[in-house]
């Protein structure tokens, strides 16, 4: 079922039960002069919704749907499972998650056992006497299952019970599960499915990394069943979506570690997700960048920002036109969608200083007039807009299973792990206008791109290796870093030479490596840069050494290579370097296949992005994301300014305002 939107959905997250008095046909007042066209309510009040067993009171519900249609604005229903009232805590304290620290205590959000007889039984019927309640409001347009759903690290005995069933479907027979595993090794070995251990005590990585595995099924499971519910009752024209959010550094950072994201979207129509990020001076977009591209892959299509921030933290402040350029990158990713967490700010409770569009007044500010635009704006550019299609030609390749294993076996510094790596390189592409698609080990389509890059896959199946080598055989250019093809599956190392299949394709072997210390990297095509983090004592075998090491004893090993194997090429960095040393290796491999173009005359923070719109015309966006103002001379086909209806041609000089931005539509 593929759902195509007829406009741009600016909206907020807007809860009636959190007001401190009587506010709502103010609140839709406001939000109709913005333009904001769609709210989302009920997911965060299941105490509300039901404030004692079985006695269930949807007043705030009704009220807030009754008043949306009022007022010509759309409704997004979430099911409000993901905080669990107190008398369902009391009455049945098994449905608080068993983690490694033992028995949670209710209190916080997002505590529960998804696995738990009684949680599921109570969150069914609280989802099903929601949605007969509000299945006849037309103004509904879709459904949110949970929220920022992950598996909590569950692992009472019920999971632990249902992790060896799971076990025993995937190996047969405990023969296998020793072997794949390794649990000869001090003396793990497994004499019968009954004597399993507690995985929670494990130091075999390979046991943990299969739990892990195993919590992200559960996730995949929960929101199928939620889908499933839900579906019963939704009409043909509304949307079932998720907000995904990613791994959390105080913002979105990157792949989320206890979701698979890619095989939990596939009981969504639509993908959606929550992208928080700093702000003021440290604006910079690559956050909205690279989770728009997680998000976007998951169903290939047009995805949702369901939570983005409006004021947030209180360093999160906006700078005047930080609103609008947020709004308008997230478009330009391909979002159909901005919605902000939330419509006002919280007067009390954990969320306090998290602000919403307005603030603890609830009066109009400066967040609320910026919105006033970007809500005019998008009503008047969403025929040009709406449905962006983008084609990339670059892709990188993220795995959950690698983000797992550099987790456990981590690299030495104990400061850096898989999603710095793949920040590392995501950001020199953006830094360089280069857009990025990002691909999941479950994608067949790595053919559909002239470049792939593969950052610290440590763990792999071999034919997940075999595929990536028959990528570059078939003339695609392959770059891959230190920490690839180490380990299969199972996270037990391929005892052959290193890296593991992909040898002969990099052109290369090791089977020595240390951390950095005092050590350089140079050669001749490449600016020096410190080595850091981790280095590879690479051999070439065939491939020709674009940097070694700048050291009196490690000086005879490569530290960066490339080869030419079949019809493409590949290329592999055995350290981690500048950003500098790097986007002089990227732009090698991006001008030999060909993928440098006019975006690539401009750099940080000067950010290019494109589209294709629904009458197939180029969309290009000039983004200035600094402090200052900006001349840019416009690199693109002729067309028409969208923001101020003034043509511009090739060459025009573009003057970007600090945090300022213009949208070409080519003629």
């Amino acid at each position: 079922m593929v759902i195509v939107m007829d406009k741009l959905l600016y909206g907020v997250a807007y809860y009636d039960e959190y007001m401190p008095y009587e506010r709502l046909q103010k609140d839709m007042e406001m939000m109709k002069a913005a333009n904001i066209n769609v709210i989302r309510i009920a997911e965060s009040t299941w105490s509300s919704e039901e404030p004692q067993n079985g006695v269930f009171d949807f007043t705030h519900v009704e009220r807030a749907l009754r008043a949306a249609q009022e007022a010509g604005i759309s409704v997004i229903v979430g099911t409000p499972t993901y905080a669990v009232p107190p008398w369902l805590a009391a009455e049945h304290p098994e449905v608080i998650a068993v983690t490694p620290r033992g028995q949670g205590r209710y209190g916080a959000r997002q505590n529960m056992d998804i696995t738990a007889p009684a949680y599921l039984f109570h969150a069914e019927r609280v989802i099903r006497r929601l949605m007969e309640c509000v299945q006849k409001y037309p103004n509904v347009i879709g459904f949110q299952l949970d929220n920022e759903t992950k598996h909590y690290n569950t692992c009472g005995p019920n999971v632990q019970k249902r992790f060896v069933a799971y076990l025993r479907e995937k190996f047969g027979t405990v023969e296998a599960l020793n072997e794949a595993f390794g649990f000869n090794y001090w003396s793990n070995r497994i004499d019968s499915w009954e004597n399993v251990p507690d995985v929670t005590g494990t130091i075999n990585w390979s046991f943990a990394a299969e739990f892990s595995k195993f919590q992200r099924k559960l996730v995949d499971e929960y929101l199928a069943w939620q889908a499933s519910i839900v579906r019963e009752y939704a009409r043909a024209d509304q949307f079932i979506t998720q907000n995904f959010d990613y791994e959390w550094r105080g913002y979105s950072y990157g792949v989320q570690p206890d979701v698979n994201h890619k095989t939990a979207a596939r009981c969504l129509t639509i993908a959606g997700c929550d992208i928080y990020h700093p702000t003021q001076d440290r604006l910079t977009g690559k956050e909205i960048a690279l989770c728009g591209a997680l998000c976007r892959n998951l169903k290939n299509d047009n995805y949702l920002v369901i939570e983005t921030e409006a004021q947030g933290h209180v360093n999160w402040t906006p700078y005047d036109g930080q609103l609008r350029l947020h709004a308008f990158s997230h478009v330009a990713s391909g979002a159909n969608s901005v919605m902000y967490w939330h419509w006002h700010s919280i007067h009390n409770s954990f969320e306090t200083y998290w602000k919403g569009l307005l603030s603890h007044d609830m009066q109009p500010n400066a967040p609320y007039r910026e919105a006033c635009t970007i809500g005019a704006d998008f009503k008047r550019l969403s025929e040009k807009l709406v449905n962006l299609k983008k084609k990339n030609r670059v892709a990188m390749l993220v795995s959950n299973e690698a983000l797992t294993a550099l987790n456990l076996f981590r690299l030495p510094d104990g400061k850096t792990f898989y999603n710095d790596v793949v920040r590392w390189l995501f950001d020199a592409l953006y830094e360089m206008n280069i857009e990025c698609d990002m691909l999941f080990p479950e994608d067949e389509n790595f053919g559909d791109y002239d470049v792939l890059l593969v950052p610290a896959l440590y763990t792999a199946p071999r034919a997940l290796l075999e595929r990536l080598k028959a990528f570059v055989a078939a003339g695609g250019e392959l770059v891959t870093t230190f920490k690839t093809a180490f380990s299969d599956e199972n996270l037990k190392v391929y005892p052959e030479t290193q890296p593991a299949v992909l040898a002969e394709c990099l052109g290369i072997a090791y089977d020595e490596f240390t951390v950095p210390e005092n050590v350089g990297v140079c050669g001749e095509a490449l600016p020096d840069s410190p080595a850091s983090v981790w280095m590879e004592l690479v051999r070439p075998e065939g491939a020709s050494v674009l940097a070694h090491y700048d050291h009196k004893f490690w000086g005879k090993y490569a530290a960066i290579t490339e080869n030419a194997f079949g019809e493409g090429h590949a290329t592999y960095l055995a350290t981690m370097t500048s950003p500098d040393c790097l986007k002089a290796v990227l732009t090698r491999v991006l001008k030999r296949a060909g993928v440098w173009g006019a975006a690539q005359q401009a750099q940080f923070p000067l950010i290019i992005k494109s589209g294709v719109n629904q009458a197939g015309r180029n969309v290009r966006f000039y983004f200035n994301y600094s402090r200052e103002d900006v001349e840019q001379a416009y690199l693109h086909a002729d067309g028409t300014e969208l923001l101020s209806g003034a043509s511009v041609s090739h060459g025009d000089a573009l003057q970007l305002e600090p945090w300022g931005f213009k949208i070409i539509e080519e003629n």
